[in-house]
């Protein structure tokens, strides 16, 4: 896939996935949810302020006929109510409202009646980057502060599912380090090589390609990786991004956004079902490629 839309277009041919949304109380969350709704993508379940909501649709002329709602003011029952539906299989899916990312995450992970696995939970992009020729995936940028080797893989193969929920058959990963020779002092850069280890022993499945460690020019440029005489089956091709640590991946992912004019999608992996969980510095249409993101990968699932 090129672009984000393409995304909604393949989502719109598959089952219709039930949405459930956490103190959907939010204009833009609202906004994103009744525009996928007209589209066939989701058929929603919103949990939050009744009269909140009510005003909302009302202020943009959107009708809640047909639409269940469960009145809760309170933002931490409303999260649990919203992944209990999950839980109990009355929604396939569940997306932050206006509520912070750690009510949710709390109710997600709860021993009895959350979404966890014996997997970590890891946020994960994707990017059209209008100098890039294909979606590009970056993870995690989002949740895990630090990872550890063990972690890393986790991360790698939750953003491997996503990615193959997209239709992707061969998957080429870049595990990203300032340098590409291995450095005890650098920590990224034995790591990296590690998963490429693992990557090559099928850890992370059939027509997966990892290579580490890699430079981002190198990840990303053909032109790079030839100039450096560096041989890759990933440069200038690579679909998915791991970034050593936090900072890492947020200041790649800002800087797509906010200086290559990039659109995006953010997802939270690792769960029995996706959380869509979006920043409330990005727009409806941002949302709305979240939601058919996250119903994709219901769907694959």
């Amino acid at each position: 896939m090129r672009k984000l839309d393409e995304i909604i277009k393949k989502v719109k041919d598959l089952p219709t996935m039930k949405l459930a949304v956490a103190a959907a109380e939010d204009i833009e969350v609202l906004e994103s949810v009744f525009s996928a709704r007209k589209q066939g993508i989701v058929e929603p379940i919103l949990v939050g302020d009744l009269e909140k909501i009510n005003k909302i649709a009302n202020d943009l002329g959107e009708s809640l006929d047909g639409i269940c709602i469960i009145d809760e003011k309170d933002y931490f029952l409303a999260a649990q109510k919203s992944v209990m539906l999950v839980s109990n299989g009355q929604a396939d899916f569940v997306m932050k409202g206006i509520l912070d990312t750690s009510i949710l995450l709390k109710a997600v992970l709860d021993k009895e009646y959350g979404l966890r696995t014996d997997s970590l939970l890891s946020h994960l992009m994707v990017y059209e980057v209008p100098t890039y020729h294909k979606l590009l995936f970056l993870t995690d940028g989002g949740m895990n502060i630090s990872p550890n080797l063990e972690e890393k893989a986790k991360i790698l193969k939750n953003a491997v599912k996503g990615a193959k929920a997209l239709g992707l058959e061969e998957v080429k990963v870049a595990c990203l380090a300032a340098k590409e020779k291995v450095s005890e002092k650098m920590v990224a850069t034995v790591d990296a090589a590690a998963l490429e280890e693992k990557g090559q022993n099928g850890e992370f499945g059939q027509g997966v390609i990892v290579e580490g460690p890699l430079a981002f020019d190198l990840a990303v440029s053909k032109e790079a990786a030839q100039i450096k005489n560096f041989k890759s089956e990933v440069s200038g091709d690579v679909d998915i991004i791991l970034v050593p640590n936090i900072e890492v991946g947020n200041g790649v992912g800002k800087s797509l956004t906010y200086m290559a004019n990039a659109k995006s999608a953010g997802i939270i992996m690792g769960a029995k079902a996706p959380v869509v969980l979006v920043s409330r510095a990005d727009d409806a249409q941002s949302k709305l490629y979240s939601i058919a993101l996250g119903a994709l990968i219901a769907n694959y699932k």
